[in-house]
């Protein structure tokens, strides 16, 4: 799954289809859960309790900390488990299917009339606040924050992503309704960064708010840090929002219908498939269920997520759209103890600059200084050079071509953890 450097040294990754011909199937699993996003803290409050039976939509639980926004139930069917950490932190609510349960309607009157904070409530109560992430550190939005520019992704360069331009395909309405809505949640930009080819909204969409932003075809100039960066620096003064088109086009068709819609697109695909599936299943799935039948014999490993930036899971993260399960690879020997002691402490190997390193961070930050930075805890530094704009995903790729250790994606969790606490002190 992972990409080969070419005999010229320089890791390309370039933007493919899935290997999968025709349409996405669609792909229900018998088991769903709510579950934060990786490295995400949520407290809730349980609105239902286990055994509750529920229709997609309800409300299962709230923050404890901000009421108005919900989790909602994935699927309809019943609650079989609960698992709440310290503090009522939420490890995982499940759910097992039961069809016949239907689908809740929310009421999108004053939403769909222009009212922003109607617009806002329905998002929050209907769970769609989740899609959105707020940039720097990453979070879910507070319910009132005010974002300077809002950033749709319907682009996505990981290798083996799903094309967003056929996710999109006869939903070109509910995308323009959505397009429209999100426009009152904020007086700055809306940027839509697509792919060469034809624009997938007029130059007069959203009272002519929207500006069409066009991403490169190589890993990693799909992903929303790096258009962040070039377009909209964020900071802490002027947060910027970025949201997937699909969660875009699935705000204007609960604008439209009253009902939120409960499958997205995912790609299956890796090295211990037989085949590579593209689907429509629910959030939060199970990804046994996902993969079931089409897995060679054998221990396999899979991951929510690309190969790149992926992590084990039992359930399909909340902003993931690729399932990746690849071949378990055999433990290799320990070594000699004295040394494995000699390993660790000898000094670490250098980063040596090269065009690969340039090209994984989008050729648009200056990559040298900003590993330094953050290999020397130079937060000052780090926010200087762009660094605020930045999550874990976009530096997967350097990771990769580098083979660091401490991972510098996990580098810069630390620095903006640290820079989140300094501004909250």
């Amino acid at each position: 799954m992972l990409p080969r450097a070419n005999p010229a040294g320089l890791t390309v990754f370039t933007a493919s289809p899935v290997p999968v011909v025709g349409l996405p199937r669609e792909l229900r699993t018998e088991e769903a859960a709510i579950r934060p996003n990786r490295g995400e803290t949520l407290r809730v409050d349980l609105t239902v309790a286990e055994g509750a039976r529920v229709s997609q939509g309800v409300t299962v639980a709230v923050l404890r900390g901000d009421p108005q926004v919900s989790l909602v139930a994935p699927m309809a069917g019943r609650v079989a488990q609960v698992r709440l950490g310290p503090g009522r932190r939420l490890i995982e609510i499940v759910l097992f299917r039961e069809d016949a349960l239907g689908r809740h309607h929310f009421d999108r009157t004053d939403a769909a009339s222009g009212d922003a904070g109607a617009l806002r409530r329905l998002m929050q109560v209907s769970g769609l606040w989740r899609a959105l992430r707020s940039r720097p550190f990453g979070h879910m939005p507070g319910p009132d924050q005010q974002p300077a520019a809002i950033f749709v992704m319907a682009s996505d360069t990981r290798p083996h992503a799903p094309d967003v331009r056929a996710m999109l395909e006869g939903r070109e309405e509910d995308l323009l309704r959505g397009l429209a809505a999100l426009s009152q949640l904020t007086e700055g930009r809306i940027c839509l960064c697509q792919p060469r080819g034809g624009a997938l909204v007029g130059p007069g969409a959203a009272g002519g708010r929207i500006e069409r932003v066009q991403t490169g075809a190589r890993h990693p100039q799909g992903l929303a840090g790096f258009q962040v960066h070039h377009h909209h620096p964020a900071s802490i003064a002027r947060p910027v929002w970025d949201i997937h088109a699909e969660d875009v086009a699935d705000l204007g068709e609960l604008l439209r219908t009253g009902v939120r819609p409960d499958l997205r697109t995912v790609s299956v695909t890796g090295s211990a498939l037989t085949e590579a599936r593209l689907l429509r299943c629910q959030d939060g799935a199970n990804l046994r269920g996902l993969c079931h039948g089409a897995t060679r014999p054998g221990g396999h490993d899979v991951l929510s997520g690309a190969a790149l930036d992926g992590h084990a899971a039992s359930w399909l993260g909340p902003r993931d759209r690729q399932v990746t399960v690849l071949a378990r690879q055999a433990p290799s020997p320990r070594d000699h103890w004295f040394r494995a002691a000699l390993s660790r402490a000898a000094r670490p190997l250098p980063i040596i600059p090269s065009a690969a390193v340039e090209q994984a961070f989008g050729v648009a930050l200056p990559g040298m200084a900003l590993i330094r930075a953050l290999s020397a805890g130079d937060d000052e530094t780090l926010v200087k050079l762009g660094g605020l704009s930045l999550l874990e995903e976009d530096l997967a790729l350097v990771d990769y071509v580098t083979g660091a250790k401490p991972l510098l994606s996990e580098l810069l969790r630390g620095a903006l953890d640290r820079i989140q606490a300094e501004e909250a002190a």
